[in-house]
């Protein structure tokens, strides 16, 4: 015999509305002052080089100063539906295992970015809002500036909240090589077991 309780519909109308607060429109994402990237093809396409995202997969870079890599991790979310806080403990997961906080900072000198590669096409969906909330809310807590947040899908690559994108790569590209001047990335740091499946982690 098993005991237990079952959630009262009022229970799940409150953890729907608490799920639908984690998200953010692409008006709020505008409005919060998200640094834009000088190049953000070169962003793009090193990233994709280096993690060979599939749909469903997210790749967190850390960006310094000058927009050079100071590390990066992709990993498979398996959560569903959508919900800004599971992302953002994801997202926080992965930077603390590429990267040391920089809470101690006056004010941040890095910054976040993160690619999502997923299927439909370039518009906005609720995922991506979620992803949103997860990204500033994980770049607040480890002492990060939130940076962009960019879509990867079958119509290509898009900066949300920016309008600047381009049809390569997508997610049918194949992936570019490393140009000869890069540094050739270290072995993957995975740390201990992810609450998602990771896919590769690189420091630089």
């Amino acid at each position: 015999m098993t005991f237990g309780f079952a959630p009262s519909s009022a229970a799940a109308l409150s953890s729907s509305a608490a799920s639908a607060t984690r998200i953010l429109e692409p008006a709020e994402w505008a409005a919060a002052g998200i640094p834009l990237l000088r190049d953000p093809r070169e962003v793009v396409g090193g990233l994709h080089s280096r993690h060979r995202p599939r749909p469903a997969t997210a790749v967190v870079a850390v960006l310094d100063r000058d927009e050079r890599l100071c590390a990066s991790a992709s990993f498979t979310s398996r959560r569903a539906p959508a919900d800004g806080w599971m992302f953002r403990n994801s997202l926080l997961s992965q930077l603390r295992r590429v990267i040391p906080h920089d809470l101690r900072r006056r004010s941040p000198v890095r910054t976040a970015v993160l690619l999502y590669c997923r299927e439909g096409d370039a518009r906005w969906t609720e995922e991506d809002g979620a992803w949103m909330w997860g990204l500033r809310d994980a770049c607040t807590l480890h002492g990060l500036r939130c940076g962009a947040y960019i879509t990867l899908t079958r119509d290509g690559w898009q900066v949300l909240g920016e309008g600047r994108g381009g049809r390569r790569p997508n997610t049918a590209s194949v992936p570019e090589p490393f140009a000869a001047s890069e540094t050739p990335a270290p072995s993957p740091r995975t740390g201990g077991v992810p609450p998602d499946v990771l896919r590769r982690a690189t420091a630089r």
